[in-house]
């Protein structure tokens, strides 16, 4: 009796077990009514209750795959094997069908919806695309009821080193000044790798001279261009054409390289002091040249350019410092000699100056190479000029009675020729100041006589002009 009643317990308490280890985990994923999940006293709807939870709400459930990526650039007679799904509802049977969405799905990528493997049906680029997210998805074949949850999944792209570095910003241009110290920067180029700079040394870049050595280097890694050489002249090479290499793979062995070149100018700095062309100068001069006139240019040449080749010139020693200037032409950097004061060949017929030329903007840093001035004599001589005759007196005053007698002598004039050649001088009188013609000038002398009676109550002063002529 005990052994019976013993069963009849467990006959009514199994049920109730079961019910309790199986609908516990489905409230906890799906929580629902609980009349709706099993009407009461129905044995029917417990069934298939416990069907459903089999089938939708499996506890242990997952996706599995074993590769996640494809090569990219990797091409084939057959599609290539990019993946399988695989659900651990899947007994091996032919109930499950496999769904794949997203990204490329049915285009680039193709799922078998029996096996679960998917397949890349084209050529993939990273560069285009470096990664395609998409869906898998677990169906019944027959009723097309979703057998688990969506699960998104990502294919990577894996690279390869299939491009070359590229220097986007080439060529390039760029300048130091000349005479610098070993180590100066000079630039900086880059160059870019389309390939991912994450997986592998593909974009890994190492840079590296292949024209321009000695006088420059680069550093393999910053790309940093400096001077390698010291005091290089831009008086004796001024341009510089340096070609850079940035390979990949880290420099080694079989990786893609790309070239650029940079045209490196030295700039200029003082470091040449001026020159006079000749030591000796010589210029001649007519003494009647007018006051400014240039009468001569002297040239101090210089190696540097612009601004460090500017000079400005000075008379610092001679016996005609106070009679002659000199000045700087901005245009050509001569120095042009003017005359400041009259000249008279008969009073001295030649000067000597010395004339220096000095640049105007000095580098401290090439003081030691001597003074940046040269020095150079300049020899003028003067020459004589045809001058006309000189009258001992500006101005006459000469004195006679009204009833003077015709042709006695009022008084004299005297001139001479101040040349060295003294030509000889004859008289004139201007008509124009003599229209009456009352008075008469001998030619040779220039006495002057009365030529008709004056009248003092008709005119109290006579103003005439006389004229001194070489002959």
């Amino acid at each position: 009796m005990p052994e019976r009643l013993t069963e009849m317990l467990m006959d009514t308490w199994t049920p109730l077990i079961i019910l309790w280890i199986t609908v516990l985990p489905s409230i906890y994923m799906a929580p629902m009514n609980q009349s709706q999940l099993l009407p009461s006293g129905s044995s029917t709807g417990l069934k298939r209750l416990n069907e459903e939870q089999r089938v939708l709400h499996r506890s242990k459930r997952g996706w599995v795959w074993n590769q996640m990526f494809v090569l990219e650039e990797f091409s084939g007679p057959e599609p290539i094997l990019v993946g399988r799904l695989h659900t651990d509802l899947d007994p091996g049977s032919s109930k499950i069908k496999y769904i794949l969405s997203g990204d490329g799905a049915g285009t680039i990528f193709v799922i078998n919806d029996k096996t679960g493997d998917i397949h890349a049906m084209k050529r993939l680029d990273r560069e285009e695309k470096a990664e395609y997210t998409l869906t898998a998805q677990a169906v019944d074949r027959d009723t097309n009821q979703p057998l688990e949850p969506p699960s998104e999944f990502i294919i990577k792209v894996q690279d390869i080193n299939d491009n070359a570095p590229e220097f986007v910003e080439g060529p390039y241009h760029a300048t130091v000044p000349e005479m610098s110290v070993v180590g100066t920067f000079v630039t900086k180029v880059t160059a870019t790798d389309a390939d991912d700079p994450v997986y592998g040394n593909s974009a890994k870049l190492v840079y590296s001279i292949l024209e321009g050595q000695p006088y420059f280097s680069i550093e393999p890694h910053t790309a940093i261009i400096k001077t390698a050489l010291p005091n290089m002249d831009r008086e004796a090479k001024e341009e510089y054409f340096v070609v850079i290499q940035a390979k990949d793979m880290g420099g080694h062995m079989g990786g893609l390289s790309g070239t650029t070149t940079v045209t490196i100018t030295l700039s200029d700095v003082n470091d040449n002091p001026p020159k006079f062309a000749q030591s000796l100068y010589h210029f001649s001069v007519m003494e009647d040249v007018a006051l400014g006139e240039p009468i001569g240019r002297v040239k101090a040449n210089d190696l540097d350019i612009g601004e460090n080749a500017k000079s400005s010139y000075d008379i610092i020693e001679g016996d005609g410092m106070d009679i002659f200037e000199i000045t700087t032409d901005a245009q050509t950097q001569d120095g042009i000699i003017r005359v400041r004061k009259p000249l008279d060949f008969e009073t001295k017929k030649s000067y000597t100056l010395k004339v220096e030329a000095a640049n105007i903007h000095i580098d401290p840093r090439f003081l030691s190479g001597g003074p940046f001035k040269d020095t150079a004599t300049v020899k003028i001589v003067v020459e004589d000029a045809d001058e006309p005759p000189v009258f001992s007196s500006p101005t006459y005053l000469l004195e006679v009675h009204e009833n003077a007698a015709l042709n006695s002598v009022l008084g004299q004039v005297t001139a001479h020729d101040p040349d060295v050649s003294s030509s000889p001088i004859r008289f004139s009188i201007d008509r124009h100041t003599d229209l009456e013609r009352q008075f008469n000038i001998n030619a040779e002398d220039g006495k002057i006589t009365l030529a008709t009676p004056l009248d003092r109550e008709t005119s109290t002063w006579h103003n005439i002009t006389i004229v001194a002529t070489e002959t």
